[in-house]
């Protein structure tokens, strides 16, 4: 269950694709193999109404939090963290030249015994690789 929530300032509309970092989030987090295919969800939250450091409209911020279920040791996490965080960051280089950016990423494990799940896309994904 990993599941990525992207906060972000509305500033950032017009210097950036949204959908783009969320695809790029996506398959970065795909390629550190440790989280299911069928359990990767993205998302993106624009925040309109922010204020950051001493409320210069030009400053931006995208905050991005990681919640995913225990099993995975803290090497693991760390490197896929580490990954992530790494591809993102190169992504969104030009902006910390601009006017003021601040990047974000924090990750949470979820304790087993107060998180429901329910999910028919991995079923699917299975069902689709056995018969092409």
């Amino acid at each position: 269950m990993p599941h990525f929530t992207i906060e972000y300032s509305a500033n950032l509309d017009d210097k950036l694709d949204i959908a783009e970092v969320v695809e790029l989030v996506r398959s970065t987090a795909i390629e550190t193999g440790i989280f299911p295919v069928g359990g990767v969800r993205v998302r993106a939250i624009r925040c309109e109404h922010y204020a950051i450091a001493d409320g210069r409209p030009g400053f931006a911020f995208m905050a991005m939090l990681l919640r995913l279920g225990e099993g995975r040791d803290l090497a693991a996490r760390k490197r896929a963290g580490d990954h992530i965080f790494a591809q993102l960051s190169h992504y969104l280089d030009p902006l910390f030249g601009d006017e003021g950016f601040a990047l974000s990423f924090d990750m949470v494990v979820n304790d087993n015994e107060t998180s429901w799940k329910r999910n028919s896309i991995h079923d699917l994904l299975i069902a689709e690789a056995r018969h092409g």
